[in-house]
C-alpha cells in the first residue's frame, strides 16, 4: 500500500489501548559486569483534548513517558504533515536519503506551526519530526523498542498490546499502534524486505530484520484480535564465551572449557532446548570455536546464525509463491551443500525430515556439524529426533535410526530458561552407543542444580560436573586437545552468596 493510502486511512484518531508496566529487574547474582537497564515506564491516561489550542509539550504528556497513546492534538499534526509530505514531495521521497527526507519533514513541520499557532519547543519538534520518519521510511512506534539495546524480544499481541521482554522478563510497554492499519503496513513493510508476502491466503510468515533480527507474523484469520507480530532482536555486540561465563553466568569455566575442546576435535554437536532458551546464541559461540581455514555452510529457515569465519557459505530456505510452486525447504538446502564441499554442516533448527539428511552427513565425513534441536531435556531429544527423521518419509525400522543417531551425535547440550527468565546450560551429555535393547545411551557430564529462588524471583543454583570421564577422551587427546581430568570432578554446593 503506497504512502498517500496510508495517509487517507489514518484521518481519525484511534481510541486509548491499554496501558501497563513490568516488574522491576535486578543483577544476577556474582555477575559483576551486567547491569540491567531500568523498566519501560507505564504509560500514563491520555488527557482529553481541550477547546483552546495546545502546546506539543502538552501532547507529549498526554500520550506518556515514553511514546505511548499519541493525543488527538499530537496525531492531528502528525497526520496533517504527513500528509502535505506526501502531497509535495511524493516523487523525491528517497528511502537511501534519511537526512533529507527528515530535512522535508522538519520544514512542513515548522509550516504547519506557523499556521496553526500552535507553541511548540523544541523537544515537541523533534518527536514529532521522528515519528512522521518513522512511519514514512522504518516500523513506525516499534523504532523506539528496536533502538532499545536492553529490550531483547518485542511481542506484539495486537495493535493497542505490546509487551517487551528485558532482562529475561515481559513487560508491559507504554507504546502502542495507532490503528491495525498502521500494523498491517508495517507487517507489509518487514516482510517484503526479504521478498515474502503474508495476506489471508498465507496468514503465517517467518522474516528477518536487515540486522538480522527474527520476525513472526500472524494475521487474521488465524489470529482471532488482530494482526500478531513477534520480533527476536538480535543483541548489536557480538557475545563471546567469555560474556556467557562471566556476564549471563550461563555456563561454568569448565563446561565452555570442555566444549570448545569437543568443537575443535570434530565432535558433532545438537543444542537442544526450549523456545527463547537461547539455543541460537549458544550456537553461534560454540561456531566461534571453529579454525577459520574450515569451510561453514548453514542452512536456515530465516537467517539467524552470525558466524565469524571468513570461509562461509550462508543458505536460506524460500517458501512457495503465489501459485504454491518455487519453495525450498531445508532439506533440499542440507543435500545441496553436500556436493559444496563443506568441511563442516551446520542446520539453524531440525524441525522435520532434514534430520535425516544431517545425520547421514554427519556420518559421511562431515565431523564437527552442529544444530538445535526443540526438546526438554537430553533424553527426549533424542526421541523427538528420531521422530523428525520418521518425517523424512522414509520407511526405515526404529532400530536402524537409533543406530544411525548414536553413530552421528557425539554430544547433546541442553540449554533452558529457568524461573525468573535466566538462561543457563543445564545439561551436557554424551551419546555412548546402543544398549543391547536398541536404546540410544547417554552419559550426563555436566548439570546445573538449582537449590532455590532468589527474593527478585529468579532461579539460583550452580553448575557442576558429575565425576564421569567422557569416553572420547582419547579421541580428544589424539585431536591435540589437553583436557584435564580435573574438569570432570565434581563441586560442591557454594554458599547462598555466591550462588547464580
Amino acid at each position: 500500500m503506497g504512502l498517500l493510502d496510508r495517509v487517507k486511512q489514518n484521518q481519525t484518531v484511534p481510541p486509548a489501548g491499554p496501558t501497563g508496566n513490568g516488574p522491576a529487574t535486578a543483577t544476577l547474582p556474582g555477575a559483576t559486569p551486567y547491569t540491567p537497564q531500568p523498566s519501560i515506564p507505564a504509560a500514563q491516561p491520555a488527557a482529553p483534548a481541550p477547546t483552546a489550542p495546545m502546546s506539543l509539550s502538552q501532547a507529549a504528556a498526554a500520550r506518556g513517558v515514553g511514546g505511548g497513546e499519541l493525543s488527538p492534538a499530537f496525531t492531528a499534526a502528525k497526520v496533517q504533515i504527513h500528509s502535505k509530505l506526501i502531497e509535495k514531495f511524493a516523487d523525491e521521497i528517497d528511502s537511501s536519503n534519511k537526512a533529507g527526507v527528515r530535512e522535508k519533514i522538519l520544514e512542513l513541520a515548522e509550516e504547519y506551526f506557523r499556521t496553526t499557532a500552535m507553541t511548540m519547543t523544541k523537544n515537541d519538534k523533534e518527536r514529532l519530526v521522528d515519528s512522521v520518519l518513522d512511519d514514512v521510511l522504518g516500523l513506525g512506534p516499534l523504532e523506539a523498542l528496536l533502538a532499545d539495546p536492553s529490550i531483547t524480544e518485542i511481542m506484539a499481541n495486537h495493535p493497542k498490546q505490546i509487551y517487551v521482554e528485558k532482562s529475561g522478563e515481559p513487560i508491559l510497554s507504554s507504546v502502542t499502534f495507532e490503528s491495525e492499519r498502521q500494523m498491517r503496513q508495517v507487517i507489509d513493510r518487514i516482510v517484503s524486505l526479504v521478498g515474502r508476502r503474508v495476506d489471508e491466503s498465507t496468514p503465517i510468515c517467518d522474516a528477518r530484520l536487515k540486522d538480522g533480527s527474527r520476525v513472526n507474523v500472524v494475521i487474521p484469520p488465524i489470529a482471532l484480535k488482530g494482526p500478531a507480530l513477534t520480533i527476536r532482536k538480535f543483541a548489536k555486540e557480538k557475545w563471546g564465551p567469555a560474556d556467557i561465563v562471566n556476564r549471563f553466568r550461563s555456563s561454568s569455566p569448565e563446561i565452555m572449557t570442555f566444549l570448545r575442546s569437543c568443537v575443535r576435535a570434530r565432535l558433532n554437536v545438537l543444542v537442544s532446548g526450549g523456545t527463547g532458551s537461547g539455543k541460537t546464541t549458544l550456537l553461534n559461540i560454540l561456531s566461534s570455536f571453529i579454525p577459520e581455514n574450515e569451510r561453514l555452510i548453514t542452512c536456515e529457515d530465516a537467517a539467524e546464525l552470525q558466524l565469524q569465519q571468513p570461509h562461509w557459505i550462508q543458505l536460506e530456505s524460500r517458501p512457495p509463491n503465489v501459485e504454491g510452486k518455487g519453495a525450498v525447504p531445508i532439506r533440499e538446502l542440507v543435500k545441496s551443500c553436500l556436493r559444496m564441499r563443506p568441511d563442516r554442516i551446520i542446520v539453524g533448527e531440525c524441525r522435520g525430515g532434514e534430520a535425516l539428511d544431517m545425520l547421514q552427513a554427519m556420518n559421511t565425513g562431515h565431523d564437527g556439524s552442529m544444530s538445535t534441536i526443540h526438546a526438554n531435556n537430553p533424553r527426549e531429544c533424542l526421541v523427538r529426533l528420531e521422530t523428525l527423521v520418521l518425517q523424512a518419509g522414509q520407511d526405515l525400522p526404529s532400530r536402524a535410526i537409533r543406530e544411525t543417531i548414536g553413530a552421528a551425535i557425539h554430544l547433546i547440550v541442553q540449554q533452558s530458561r529457568l524461573r525468573g527468565g535466566v538462561r543457563r546450560i543445564v545439561s551436557v551429555a554424551e551419546v555412548v552407543g546402543i544398549s543391547k535393547e536398541g536404546e540410544v545411551m547417554t552419559q550426563e557430564l555436566f548439570s546445573f542444580k538449582q537449590v532455590g529462588v532468589s527474593a527478585e524471583g529468579k532461579a539460583v543454583g550452580y553448575h557442576t560436573a558429575n565425576g564421569v570421564l567422557p569416553m572420547r577422551m582419547e579421541h580428544l587427546r589424539a585431536e591435540g586437545e589437553e583436557v584435564p581430568e580435573s574438569l570432570f570432578a565434581p563441586a560442591r554446593q557454594p554458599s547462598p552468596d555466591k550462588l547464580y
